[in-house]
């Protein structure tokens, strides 16, 4: 039987909820572009509740115990001798989350020999050294699509956050004040702008669809062109590159895949070609911008705000800068991990826990890497250093 490390975020500060603000959730059947949600044979929970914490499990243990199978849930991942590598040499099955990652590098898949498969509940799953998990044999697989749609919600509420000035003015009304001044002196519209996307794949292209009705003209670069009908559909821009894209953007959103090419994008050079006071909205993955560039951006006024819930480590420490720089609406890491997005990355790893242990193929969409090469929605989306 299998041992399965999981890695989740800590629960709640007052312990795991007792009743939730809702109940239930709207019922979903398909995404946008037609894929079907996750289809396991059962789920042991209610959708709508916390399942990414450590208590919450994923929903998980009452399936595998009922297999044979031991399941160690854990939040430890990051110190010396931690949890996650105590587990980690004699476990076959890895899951964590984007926003809580076990990060697994070269070094530990080497102290892993039992290790056959890394899940991760969510998308995005450069928390895994892909070269080495190639090398090794593993297969790496993901919930595809399970909360792209979380994250494009997220990104415009950012860049109406930034551009009317929310935050500061909310912070006005909760410390008693009425500074009207203060708030607006530095609110705009969004109507009229230009807004570009890094990567116009499912997020990308869902943040361009839910932005076209607030009057502004829409810009994306991505490795792969869209359809023609989406283009004018759109009243898209399409630009080669994202240095030929960014100067001609009032807000820019990246919505891409951490890779060799897209590891430190946003760095001064980049940033120097933006408009003076442009806007950046990153909830892709932390290390696709230069840390100490975005701050420097901000104080010299290159930058007008910067939003994300994107770092590097996870969680960040206490003295990361981006928590204390000017202009900022960093959140930690939830953009795609509400509890709708929760009761359907839940539903997919357990997917495709059914799928391995009866030796049944993955669908092609979840798979990242396969057989030693990238495969199914990563040989789309990712690139090797090799």
């Amino acid at each position: 039987m299998a041992k399965v490390l999981c890695v989740l975020y800590d629960d709640p500060e007052d312990g795991m909820p007792t009743e939730y603000a809702r109940d239930g959730l709207p019922k979903l059947e398909r995404y946008p572009d037609g894929q079907t949600l996750p289809t396991p044979s059962a789920i042991d929970f209610n959708p709508g509740e916390l399942l990414g914490s450590v208590s919450g499990e994923l929903g998980l243990r009452s399936f595998l115990e009922s297999q044979g199978h031991e399941l160690v849930v854990t939040s430890d991942k990051d110190r010396d001798d931690s949890e996650f590598d105590r587990h980690l040499a004699d476990a076959e099955i890895v899951i964590s989350q984007p926003f809580w990652p076990a990060y697994l590098t070269e070094e530990r898949i080497a102290k892993a020999p039992n290790l056959k498969l890394a899940v991760t509940a969510g998308i995005g799953s450069d928390h895994v050294d892909l070269d080495a998990a190639i090398a090794g044999g593993i297969t790496v697989a993901e919930v595809t699509y399970c909360n792209s749609i979380s994250v494009a919600e997220h990104v415009v509420m950012m860049i109406l956050s930034l551009v009317r000035n929310y935050l500061p003015s909310h912070d006005w009304v909760r410390k008693g004040g009425w500074n009207i001044a203060d708030c607006v002196a530095r609110a705009y519209d969004v109507e009229g702008m230009d807004i570009g996307t890094i990567a116009a794949g499912r997020i990308g292209l869902a943040v361009l669809r839910r932005l076209a009705p607030f009057d502004v003209r829409l810009h994306y670069t991505d490795r792969h062109r869209l359809p023609d009908d989406v283009e004018r559909e759109l009243n898209l821009t399409f630009h080669e590159t994202a240095q030929d894209m960014v100067p001609n953007c009032d807000v820019v959103t990246v919505n891409a895949p951490l890779h060799p090419q897209t590891r430190g994008m946003f760095n001064d050079e980049l940033l120097g070609t933006m408009k003076r006071g442009a806007y950046l909205i990153n909830t892709a993955r932390g290390l696709i911008a230069d840390r100490d560039a975005i701050v420097r951006a901000l104080e010299s006024g290159q930058l007008a705000g910067y939003a994300g819930d994107v770092w590097y480590p996870q969680p960040a420490p206490a003295d990361h800068p981006w928590r204390t720089m000017p202009h900022h609406g960093m959140t930690p890491h939830i953009s795609g991990s509400t509890l709708s997005a929760q009761a359907r990355y839940a539903a997919g790893t357990r997917e495709i826990l059914e799928s391995y242990f009866a030796g049944q193929p993955l669908r092609d969409e979840y798979l990242i890497v396969d057989g030693g090469k990238l495969a199914g929605a990563g040989a789309h989306s990712y690139s090797t250093s090799s």
